[in-house]
């Protein structure tokens, strides 16, 4: 599933990259967030599935997304973005990671930065995506998935697709997805499982500016809803419950 809006030339760049997969995809859904370029042709072209989704945001363009995957029976729901390139072995890397790890589990992976400067791509790499895995993984007392690079299984979307945060535009899907899972949720980390993703994000202060703000703003949603370390309590409860 991959939510795009006016993406179109990266669209294209990653559906090929998917066209590829030494294991297939089973369906490939793109869901449009209103885009005004050429993305419906893109899509028509790489004969995919195109779904619209007209409320403004990627938190509910993802949602609606996993729905629609959920309903036409995925056993596996597969998330990228537009400007992801997935390698060959991207989808079978998937379904081996969450083969045998539960009905309730997730698996996700690093990210790769192309298109910047190196320097830029490292320090994305190592402080932005590492600091995103290690001080929120501490936060929330598991690894949490990365939105370019995760996959669960259906079962779990089933769980807390219902409760996710669908009504703003200021909120990150895949923190938002990480803080909802209950402790008898589990989160595969692959560190193989890499994908090369775009540095935009980091082409000036004020992009980078905006996702962290994001990120505040989901965090506040998310602590006002359950408060950090009661989450954190609860979990480590179960952990100690099931021997772990």
């Amino acid at each position: 599933m991959i939510p795009s809006r006016d993406d179109a030339p990266m669209l294209e760049a990653c559906l090929a990259c998917l066209a590829a997969q030494s294991r297939p995809a089973d369906q490939v859904i793109v869901v449009d967030n209103a885009s005004t370029d050429t993305t419906a042709g893109v899509c028509a072209a790489a004969g995919v599935l195109r779904i619209f989704s007209a409320q403004p945001g990627i938190a509910p363009t993802s949602a609606h997304g996993f729905d629609e995957a959920g309903m036409a029976g995925a056993d596996i729901l597969a998330r990228l973005d537009a400007d992801s390139r997935p390698p060959a072995d991207w989808l079978a890397r998937v379904e081996a990671g969450l083969s045998g790890a539960g009905p309730l589990s997730l698996v996700t992976g690093p990210g790769e930065y192309y298109g910047g400067h190196k320097v830029v791509c490292w320090l994305g790499r190592t402080l932005y995506l590492g600091g995103y895995f290690h001080v929120v993984g501490f936060l929330l007392g598991h690894t949490p998935v990365f939105g370019s690079n995760f996959a669960m299984t259906a079962d779990v979307w089933e769980r807390i697709g219902p409760g996710v945060l669908r009504g703003s535009t200021l909120v990150h899907d895949d923190l938002d997805i990480s803080y909802r899972l209950r402790p008898d949720m589990h989160v595969v980390f692959d560190p193989l499982l890499r994908m090369p993703v775009s540095a935009r994000p980091f082409r000036s202060w004020g992009t980078l500016g905006q996702r962290l703000a994001k990120a505040w703003d989901t965090f506040r949603w998310e602590f006002q809803a359950e408060p950090p370390l009661r989450r954190r309590r609860e979990r480590r409860r179960w952990d100690r419950e099931q021997g772990r």
